[in-house]
């Protein structure tokens, strides 16, 4: 059992860090740009992450996660069960939830404003932030995914 939590820990771990680029410099270059154009990119990044490595990984860890969770409910005890259970939470909810009700939704209102410049140049900077700050809870809570997972493994 503890190659699977070992597999999940690394690949969750592989979100966190694509989510930690978007954090640390991805979308301070891009609100950097003048508005439109930085809109433009984002719309760019957003219709490309559809078809990436990243999008399966991303949603195929939410199975994954209910899964050790169901693991971890019959077969885990003590810390083990607990890191795991921590774990399956953190992304369920930090991750997944987030960027479903949170980072979707925005994604979807920026790229309804292709074309319309006053608009998008008005949305972006609100944008660019709230999206930002949805970003670093994402990053946090899929490396707190990682660690538990990781952790649990050693010790199951």
């Amino acid at each position: 059992m503890e190659w699977i939590l070992m597999i999940a820990g690394l690949a969750v771990a592989l979100v966190a860090g694509v989510f930690l680029g978007f954090s640390d410099f991805i979308m301070r270059g891009l609100a950097q740009a003048p508005a439109n154009q930085g809109a433009a990119g984002m719309v760019g990044l957003n219709r490309t992450v559809y078809r990436s490595v990243f999008m399966v990984l991303l949603i195929g860890l939410a199975p994954v996660s209910g899964f050790l969770g169901l693991l971890a409910l019959w077969q885990f005890e003590g810390a083990a069960r607990a890191l795991t259970l921590a774990g399956v939470v953190a992304y369920l909810i930090g991750v997944f939830a987030v960027t479903g009700m949170g980072n979707v939704p925005m994604n979807t209102r920026l790229e309804a404003m292709d074309g319309q410049t006053r608009e998008t140049a008005s949305y972006w900077p609100r944008y660019a932030q709230r999206w930002t700050r949805l970003n670093h809870a994402r990053t946090v809570s899929s490396a707190l995914a990682a660690l538990c997972w990781l952790t649990a493994a050693q010790i199951v």
